[in-house]
């Protein structure tokens, strides 16, 4: 099992990477890691060992750069040659914390979108009330989506669920207004149907507001929405941290509740903690290809490549491919 890593990419580059990569070796002994970057710079931080290997380059694609111009003229960037160790068949999978849209771009022009496949899906595993979490796609890869394209995300999110996360029959949610089965625009209407009638355990539509309370353990919308949904659940609960770090920072008895309570806040931090659950999975490429948070901690990089190696071990790429034939069938 090898798996490729923009060594350069994110705002922690490369020592947390680097720091990730080392866990992660050592906690997986059928693991292989191909560290992409500039090799003085991981040298500080990468202690020996023979199942990390490094492929030098000085070349970087920046947070600012534009994903597609960037990807078809830096040939040599430390993404794009991840990438191509892919399409050589050099490695399994690959993965980085750099700029979402360079790796979405490097995905399709490099590693290659899975025939019968419209659109790929940009998918993150969100924390739940009760830890288990579900996956929510698409959040960005594609802002337009037709019903026929719900369906695929839906199929693709399905088999993750299954191969990755043991889960026997991943209930389905469609990303709505209402739960009613003809609310929503035509979009969300059409994509009922097709949900409906496909080979899936469709549980009908779900709003934003029950998601934490794991309604559904794969829910489908287009990249515009979900892209939406995401931020605003992510902006809320660091506002809310915030302002209950500021509530109990407000007085001397506050802050004697506060170092009572400390264990049972930092549990509740951990529960929903992203980097828990690994990184987003752009599902209808050809191999894996894991975009983990642009600041990904070790901790963070090592969740996003046991995600990676999971992927690649229980071979959900060709399991998609299948099952998208013979749907298409």
């Amino acid at each position: 099992m090898k798996i490729a890593i923009d060594a350069m990419g994110g705002d922690n580059a490369p020592k947390e990477i680097v720091l990730g990569a080392m866990k992660a070796v050592e906690s997986f002994a059928d693991l292989e890691i191909i560290l992409v970057g500039d090799e003085n710079k991981i040298n500080e931080t990468l202690t020996g060992h023979n199942r990390i290997s490094v492929i030098h380059t000085t070349e970087v694609i920046l947070g600012t750069d534009e994903p597609v111009r960037a990807v078809r003229r830096k040939k040599t960037a430390s993404m794009v040659l991840a990438a191509q160790q892919v399409t050589d068949g050099l490695a399994d999978a690959c993965l980085s914390a750099g700029n979402t849209g360079a790796l979405m771009a490097a995905g399709l022009f490099v590693v290659g979108r899975i025939e019968g496949i419209d659109r790929p899906a940009l998918a993150p595993t969100l924390p739940t009330i009760g830890g288990e979490g579900f996956l929510l796609l698409d959040v960005g890869a594609n802002a337009d989506a037709k019903p026929e394209h719900l369906l695929q995300y839906a199929i693709m999110g399905s088999i993750y669920c299954q191969k990755v996360r043991g889960i026997t029959s991943p209930r389905i949610g469609l990303l709505n207004i209402g739960t009613e089965e003809k609310k929503g625009n035509e979009l969300t209407k059409h994509a009922f149907e097709l949900l409906k009638s496909a080979n899936l355990n469709f549980v009908g539509n779900v709003e934003a507001r029950d998601l934490l309370n794991g309604v559904a353990d794969v829910v489908v919308t287009d990249g515009f929405t979900g892209n939406m949904v995401l931020k605003t659940i992510e902006g809320t609960a660091l506002s809310m941290f915030k302002m209950l770090k500021t509530t109990l920072m407000a007085s001397f008895k506050s802050k004697l509740a506060a170092a009572v309570l400390k264990p049972n806040l930092m549990e509740l931090k951990n529960t929903l903690d992203y980097s828990e659950y690994g990184g987003a999975a752009l599902f209808g490429l050809k191999a894996p290809v894991i975009k983990a948070h642009g600041s990904s901690n070790a901790q963070a990089i090592f969740s996003a490549i046991r995600q990676t190696r999971e992927m690649a071990a229980n071979q959900v790429v060709g399991l998609i491919k299948q099952n998208i034939e013979e749907s298409k069938q």
